[in-house]
């Protein structure tokens, strides 16, 4: 398995021997009976109390009150008094415990400490426990030697480093959520061993879409099985990409796209090598589709086969890029000073910066005409400037 056993098991022990400092540097509780900002004990509403104590808005508070079991703000105030103690600032406090609101009842000795200690024998850093633990406060309710620990070392050896999990999980609060028995570990075997998908292109997916690997097998599965009927080779670079992608864009809507491309002149053919080419084309609208196919048809001359053997033409914005850089194409040409031996397509994989400098900048004196074309898009105006 990724994760390394015999690190694995030097923390395990470190964690039953129970001979550690007081997790960062405290070594006495605080008094229950003191109050977390130094007023008197005179009674409070508990809304009243996560106003005054913890930070909260009157409708967060509201809220916390409801959902929280707190009936004593003497136990809440340790809570309090320790996470100031350990480091925790009032932003992270205050996220905690809208986030978890049953966080403020923990018992701090046999609970909280005990646990926030162990993060430091897995090595983690005083900043990096703050994190997780305002990001996921949930975690502390878990029992971290059977759930959390593993699901760490999972996802730390498939994002690559401890800084990326720290990272991804901050990013991510559901990452540690998904079980590790039904659904991570049964979907690596399943991506591994049925899809023949390489450890390294595994490890790629889950640093850019954990979610992916976290997701239900039975819905995994499915999603194999649509892009083996759209055609997509399981050895494609593309492929788990295709699956990412399926995620989002339903079969009904795959089929309508399809059909909307059939009607405007490609074969079944066509579609199968364009999705083969670039899935991405299936995320666009039927009017988005729709309205790049007219514009490649009948105003640059494409034809739809040709369109569907460069399926990337559709993933160009209209507005900003094809429009635009055809116009200036075009007026140059008209001039009789276009002498450029270059694709409109390959022209449209030009930055702006570069399209600027080669097609606009050299002609500006002459067909000022370019500038006003390209005039007033992201970035242009300063490309211009500075030539």
């Amino acid at each position: 398995m990724l994760p390394s056993i015999i690190r694995r098991r030097s923390i395990l022990a470190s964690l039953r021997s129970g001979c550690h400092t007081f997790f960062f540097s405290s070594s006495t509780f605080p008094d229950a009976a003191a109050s977390a900002d130094g007023h008197s004990s005179k009674p409070l509403s508990m809304a009243e109390y996560l106003v005054r104590s913890w930070g909260l808005s009157a409708a967060e508070a509201s809220k916390v009150s409801k959902l929280s079991r707190v009936k004593s703000t003497q136990k809440a105030d340790v809570v309090l008094n320790f996470l100031r103690s350990q480091g925790f600032e009032d932003s992270y406090i205050k996220k905690i415990v809208i986030l978890y609101p049953n966080f403020i009842i923990y018992d701090v000795k046999n609970n909280l400490a005990p646990k926030l200690r162990s993060f430091v024998d897995m090595g983690f850093s005083k900043s990096d426990i703050i994190e997780i633990v305002a990001s996921n406060p949930f975690i502390l309710s878990c029992n971290l030697k059977r759930s959390i620990l593993p699901k760490l070392e999972i996802w730390e050896s498939l994002f690559g480093s401890r800084e990326l999990l720290v990272k991804n999980i901050k990013k991510n609060r559901w990452c540690l959520r998904f079980s590790l028995e039904k659904r991570i570990l049964p979907n690596l075997k399943f991506l591994r061993e049925e899809c023949s998908i390489s450890e390294d292109r595994v490890s790629r997916a889950a640093r850019l879409h954990p979610g992916f690997v976290g997701q239900k097998p039975e819905a995994l599965h499915a999603l194999v099985d649509r892009a083996d009927d759209l055609g997509m080779p399981r050895k494609s670079p593309m492929y788990l990409w295709t699956l990412y992608m399926l995620q989002t864009v339903s079969k009904e809507k795959v089929k309508a796209k399809r059909n909307l491309l059939i009607s405007l002149g490609w074969s079944q053919t066509d579609f199968s090598e364009a999705f083969r080419k670039s899935p991405s084309f299936l995320c666009l609208s039927l009017d988005e589709l729709r309205k790049k196919m007219h514009f490649y048809v009948k105003e640059v001359g494409y034809t739809p086969p040709l369109i569907a053997k460069n399926p990337s033409l559709l993933l160009y914005s209209l507005k900003k890029r094809v429009i635009p850089r055809f116009r200036v194409v075009e007026m140059l040409k008209s001039k009789s000073l276009w002498a450029v031996k270059c694709k409109f397509t390959s022209l449209l994989t030009f930055t702006d910066k570069k399209f600027v400098e080669n097609f606009v900048i050299p002609y500006k004196e002459k067909v000022p005409e370019v500038v006003k074309i390209l005039w007033g898009q992201e970035g242009i105006p300063l490309a211009l400037h500075s030539g």
